[in-house]
């Protein structure tokens, strides 16, 4: 059950018109600008296989950025429960999309590769179990519909 609301809200205003709309695939670009009040615009485009702008962020990008920020987040707030200092996270995340023939395509998987710092020394079982209390805590690891995995390490 669900005890907070919590809503959020961003402007995309597409600014790919070349002057003639989408009269053709390759008439339109593929960029956007994503708008939220108080923050620096965020240039968006499609991945480059898709005709984007390959000096733009994709939304493929940025959905592997919210999750490996989630459990970052998720992570730090489960090691200050364990009474663990971290002192350095890195995170190498890679994502897995198919497309399929219809040119419709999904995500199949995400692999998070935090490498974690800490001031005393912490046994990988004692991370691992950490990582996976992080993970059951990520708002966005619990939102989407394909496995997020972890192949975290001690730095």
């Amino acid at each position: 059950m669900s005890l907070d609301e919590h809503n959020y809200a961003l402007t995309v205003t597409w600014t790919g018109n070349l002057g003639e709309g989408t009269s053709g695939y390759r008439a339109y670009s593929r960029d956007h600008d994503i708008e939220i009040p108080g923050l620096p615009v965020l240039k968006g485009s499609a991945d480059p296989t898709f005709r984007g702008d390959p000096g733009r962020y994709n939304p493929e990008q940025l959905l592997l950025a919210a999750l490996s920020q989630c459990h970052m987040l998720s992570f730090l707030h489960v090691a200050v429960e364990h009474g663990v200092v971290v002192t350095g996270y890195r995170d190498r995340a890679e994502g897995l999309m198919r497309t399929n023939r219809d040119g419709s395509g999904q995500f199949e998987s995400v692999t998070l590769r935090p490498v974690v710092a800490t001031k005393d020394p912490v046994s990988p079982e004692a991370l691992a179990e950490m990582h996976h209390e992080a993970n059951l805590l990520c708002f966005i690891a619990r939102s989407v519909n394909f496995p997020v995995r972890h192949e975290a390490s001690a730095g």
